[in-house]
């Protein structure tokens, strides 16, 4: 189960990421309330704990931009403002839950096992085309024609990014980030043998298109004819 933690306090990031992550949650962490509307668009999660007061775009302006956009993920809206007219403003706005702050960490997690034990409507990833590719993020089933294969997950989420970007230079720390996540160490190689990988695998599908590095810089997909 993966938890979307849109935070500037950063200490309480830290210690909302231990804990979640000996909880067996898989977490992301973003301090910007732009950063977190990037993050919540690009990838399906669980849960989204959302702070009011965000720099950048506060959290009710995210929370009503992700409804608006059909992102029905569970929010938990957390802040230190207790008002009963902020609560409705919270809740009217799309969050799922209210939490106050401060609050404890059980009780948190309490709240996501809640919101997620509700019924919603199934997010199903759509499909992802780019250059005659075709991506299932679901399945992560890769077709090129009438030829198909299944990737592992993480070549899965590595492509479909690029392939949400086509043409695009993607920096490697954007990359590292959005395929492993912001909470977690990665070795810096680990993207480069993904990438070999990937290339293994347009290869044996014949696909018409070319993972192209940009050295210093990160990764692009493109048309072999481009």
């Amino acid at each position: 189960m993966r938890i979307l933690i849109i935070e500037d306090d950063k200490e309480l990031c830290c210690l909302l990421n231990i804990s979640l992550i000996q909880g067996g949650y898989e977490t992301d962490i973003c301090h910007t309330g732009s950063d977190g509307l990037f993050y919540a668009k690009q990838q399906v999660y669980d849960t989204i704990v959302l702070d009011r007061m965000l720099p950048e775009i506060d959290g009710l302006t995210v929370l009503e931009a992700l409804r608006r956009q059909g992102i029905n993920t569970p929010v938990i809206l957390a802040t230190a403002l207790d008002g009963i007219n902020e609560r409705i403003r919270g809740l009217d706005a799309g969050a799922d839950d209210y939490l106050v702050k401060p609050f404890a960490v059980e009780e948190l997690m309490a709240r996501i096992r809640a919101v997620t034990r509700r019924p919603q409507n199934l997010q199903i990833s759509p499909e992802l085309s780019a250059f005659g590719l075709c991506l299932e993020p679901d399945t992560h089933r890769l077709i090129c024609g009438d030829v198909s294969l299944t990737l592992s997950k993480k070549e899965s989420a590595l492509l479909g990014y690029l392939m949400k970007n086509p043409g695009i230079t993607l920096p490697r720390a954007r990359i590292l980030s959005y395929v492993w996540g912001t909470s977690f160490e990665v070795e810096e190689g680990n993207l480069d043998n993904y990438i070999y990988f990937l290339r293994r695998r347009l290869k044996t599908l014949n696909a018409p298109v070319k993972l192209v590095t940009v050295h210093g810089v990160g990764y692009r997909l493109e048309g072999k004819n481009t």
